[in-house]
C-alpha cells in the first residue's frame, strides 16, 4: 500500500520533467547560433609589434603595406593594434621588464587572435616572452632576415617570412652599372643589429676585395659621416644599410637621416631597400615589400581560416628584378646599356617625342594643311578687322545721329530754357539803363541786377554747353567720371520738356559717390535714350500718373542705374527683342535707340535689362562697375 502511494508522484512528474527538458533544449538552440553569429561578428585582433617604431623606413613601408594587403583581400572585421618595441635602437637599451608587464597587463583579459612581429628585434622579444604574454597566441614573424631568425624556439604556432640579402649580388649590380667603381663607403649603425650586419657584409664582401676598397662609418657620428661623404674621392660610391645609432649613441630616422646624406654626398648611393628608392638611391636588386605584404596576409588568413602556423612554410624570399631610378642615372652619368638584364628603369623623363609622338605627327601634318591656310586667314582677318572699324565708325555715327534726333525733340524745351535767361538778361539791362538816367542812381540796386545777369548768362551758357555736349561727335574715350553727376546732367538736359508733357521726373542719386570709368557723352547717351522712350511711353497716359524715377545706387561690385516709367509697360513677348537692332514699337521709330544703348553698356563692361515692373510701367536697369573692377577689365582688354 505505502508503494503505491510513493509511486503514484513519481509518475506524474514524468510530464513535467519532459516539458522543463524541451524547454531548455529549445532555449539551449536559440542561444547557440547568437553565440556564433556574435563570435562571427566580433572582429578579429591583431596586435602588431614594431622593432624601431611605426614611421621607422623600411619597416614602417612593410607595416603600411600590410595593412593595404589586409583592407583587400579580409572579408571580416580586423583591429590592429600597434605597439613599439624602441629598444632595438639604443646601444644600451633599458629593462624590457616594463614593456612585458604593460603588455601582459593589457591584454590579460582578451588576448589577442593573432601576433604579428615585424624587423628581427620584434621577432626575438616576442619569442622570448611568449609564454609570459601569449602562450598559445599563433605568431607570425615577417620582415626579418633569415639569418637573424631563432629557429630554436620556433613552435608548431609560429610562421616566418623571412627575407634574404644577398650582398654578392648586390656589390655585383654596382660594379656592372659603374665599372669604375674604386671605393665603397658603407654607412651604418652601431647599434647591436647594424654590429652584425657589418660583420656579415664584411664577409659577404670577401670576392670584391680585388675589386675595390671597403670603407666604414661604424663608429663614426653621423655628422662626421656628412662631411666625409661630402668629399668623396672620385669612383666612390655609398652602400646605405642602415642607421638607426650612429657611432656616438646619437638615434636617426632612418629615412630622415638618408634624406640628409643624399643633399650633400658627392657620390652615388646604393641601398637594397625598397623604402628608400625612388628618393634619394640609385637602384638596383633590393626587396620586394609587396611581394613580403602579400605572403604574410595570406599566412595571417590562412591561420584565421584554421589552418596550423606549424603547417605554413614560406621559402626564404630574395631581391626582386632590379630597378633604377631615371633621375639619379642621368646625375651619375650611368648608361642604360650597362644595367642588369631585365632592370626596369622608373622615374624616366620622357623627352618631347616620346611624351608627345602621335601629337607631334598630327601637328606635323596639320603644317602642311594650316600652311595654305595661313594666307587665306590673314587675309580674312585684315578683312574682318576693316569691317570691324568700319562697324565702330557706323556705330558712332549712328549714335550720334540718335543723340541729335532726341536733340530735335526737345528743341522746343531748348529753347524755352534759352528763352527765360535771355529774357531775363534783356529785362535787367533795360533796368538798368533806365536807374543809370536817374540823377542819383541806387548802386546797392544795380549791382542786384548785374548779379542777375551773370546767373542768367551762365544759366545760358550751361543750356548750351549741354547741348554741345550731347551734340559733339567725339571718339569713345574712357576716362573716370562720376556717374550721379553725369547723370544729373541728363536730368537737367530733359527735365524742361517732361515738364512740359506733363510728366513728374525724380531723381533720386546715391547717397555716396559712384566712382565709374566710362565715356559720359556716350553714357549719357544712354540715360537720355531711356528718358526720352518714358516719356513716349506715357503719351497715352492719363495726365496726373505720368512719372519716371530714375536713381543710381551700389549693388556690390557694381554701380547701378534705374529708369523706371508708369506707362502701359513692354508686351512680353516684346521684352526678348526690344534691345534688337530695328526692332521698334513706335510707329516712326528706327529700332536703333536701344541697341545703340545695349552697345555702349557692352562696351563699358556693364549690362542692360528691361522688365516690367509689378506695379505697371517698364524698369530698365544698366549695371557699370566700379572704377577698380572696370580699369582691371580695360587692362585685360
Amino acid at each position: 500500500m505505502s508503494g503505491r502511494i510513493a509511486m503514484a508522484p513519481i509518475k506524474s512528474s514524468w510530464p513535467i520533467i519532459v516539458a522543463r527538458l524541451s524547454l531548455c533544449l529549445l532555449v539551449w538552440g536559440a542561444m547557440v547560433p547568437a553565440a556564433l553569429a556574435a563570435d562571427r561578428n566580433e572582429p578579429k585582433r591583431l596586435l602588431l609589434l614594431h622593432s624601431f617604431g611605426r614611421d621607422f623606413r623600411p619597416w614602417s613601408e612593410y607595416a603600411r603595406s600590410i595593412k593595404a594587403e589586409f583592407e583587400q583581400q579580409s572579408s571580416f572585421a580586423l583591429d590592429i593594434q600597434e605597439h613599439t618595441l624602441l629598444s632595438a635602437r639604443f646601444n644600451s637599451p633599458g629593462p624590457e621588464a616594463p614593456f612585458v608587464d604593460y603588455l601582459r597587463s593589457l591584454y590579460r583579459a582578451s588576448p589577442p587572435d593573432l601576433v604579428m612581429s615585424l624587423g628581427a628585434p620584434a621577432a626575438r622579444f616576442v619569442q622570448k616572452y611568449r609564454e609570459q604574454l601569449f602562450p598559445d597566441t599563433p605568431l607570425v614573424m615577417t620582415a626579418v632576415e633569415q639569418r637573424l631568425v631563432n629557429r630554436g624556439a620556433l613552435t608548431q604556432n609560429d610562421v616566418v617570412i623571412p627575407v634574404r640579402n644577398d650582398f654578392t649580388a648586390f656589390f655585383g649590380s654596382i660594379l656592372q652599372v659603374l665599372p669604375e667603381t674604386r671605393t665603397v663607403a658603407v654607412v651604418i649603425g652601431a647599434s647591436p643589429l647594424e654590429k652584425f650586419w657589418l660583420d656579415e657584409v664584411k664577409r659577404e664582401a670577401k670576392p670584391f676585395e680585388d675589386r675595390f676598397e671597403l670603407i666604414w662609418y661604424a663608429d663614426l657620428s653621423f655628422e662626421e659621416i656628412l662631411k666625409r661623404a661630402s668629399t668623396l674621392p672620385p669612383h666612390t660610391v655609398l652602400f646605405w644599410q642602415l642607421m638607426s645609432v650612429d657611432g656616438v649613441g646619437v638615434a636617426h630616422e632612418g629615412d630622415l637621416a638618408l634624406r640628409r646624406l643624399h643633399a650633400v654626398a658627392n657620390g652615388p648611393i646604393f641601398s637594397y631597400q625598397e623604402a628608400f628608392f625612388g628618393r634619394e638611391t640609385v637602384g638596383g636588386p633590393m626587396h620586394s615589400i609587396s611581394e613580403s605584404s602579400k605572403a604574410t596576409v595570406s599566412a595571417a588568413l590562412r591561420i584565421f581560416a584554421g589552418e596550423k602556423p606549424g603547417d605554413i612554410k614560406i621559402e626564404p624570399i630574395g631581391f626582386a628584378a632590379p630597378r633604377y631610378d631615371w633621375r639619379e642615372m642621368q646625375r651619375w652619368g650611368i648608361s642604360e646599356s650597362d644595367l642588369p638584364t631585365g632592370s626596369e628603369v622608373l622615374f624616366r623623363e620622357r623627352g618631347l617625342w616620346e611624351r608627345y609622338r602621335w601629337q607631334m605627327a598630327m601637328i606635323a601634318a596639320a603644317f602642311l594643311v594650316q600652311a595654305g591656310l595661313i594666307s587665306g586667314l590673314l587675309h580674312e582677318r585684315r578683312r574682318r578687322r576693316l569691317a570691324d572699324v568700319e562697324s565702330r565708325q557706323r556705330l558712332a555715327e549712328l549714335a550720334h545721329l540718335s543723340r541729335y534726333a532726341a536733340a530735335g525733340e526737345m528743341t522746343t524745351s531748348i529753347a524755352h530754357e534759352l528763352n527765360q535767361p535771355l529774357g531775363s538778361i534783356l529785362t535787367n539791362a533795360e533796368t538798368a539803363e533806365l536807374m543809370l538816367k536817374s540823377a542819383s542812381p541806387n548802386l546797392d540796386e544795380l549791382r542786384a541786377i548785374l548779379a542777375d545777369i551773370r546767373r542768367d548768362d551762365q544759366r545760358a551758357s550751361e543750356v548750351i554747353r549741354r547741348l554741345r555736349s550731347m551734340l559733339k561727335k567725339t571718339p569713345f574715350e574712357i576716362r573716370d567720371l562720376e556717374l550721379n553727376n553725369t547723370v544729373r546732367d541728363v536730368i537737367g538736359f530733359v527735365a524742361d520738356v517732361a515738364k512740359g508733357r506733363g510728366v513728374v521726373l525724380n531723381y533720386l542719386p546715391a547717397t555716396a559717390e559712384l566712382c565709374v570709368r566710362g565715356d559720359p557723352i556716350h553714357l549719357q547717351q544712354v540715360v537720355l535714350n531711356l528718358v526720352v522712350n518714358a516719356l513716349d511711353a506715357m503719351s497715352e497716359i492719363q495726365t496726373g500718373k505720368r512719372e519716371i524715377n530714375v536713381t543710381t545706387n551700389v549693388s556690390g561690385a557694381w554701380a547701378e542705374i534705374r529708369v523706371g516709367d508708369t506707362g502701359a509697360g513692354i508686351a512680353t513677348d516684346d521684352l526678348k527683342s526690344i534691345f534688337n537692332p530695328f526692332f521698334t514699337t513706335k510707329p516712326q521709330g528706327m529700332g536703333m535707340g536701344l541697341a545703340i544703348a545695349r552697345t555702349i553698356v557692352e562696351a563699358h563692361h556693364g549690362t542692360i535689362s528691361a522688365a516690367n515692373a509689378p506695379s505697371g510701367g517698364t524698369l530698365f536697369k544698366i549695371k557699370l562697375p566700379i572704377a577698380r573692377q572696370a580699369f582691371a577689365l580695360q587692362q585685360h582688354d
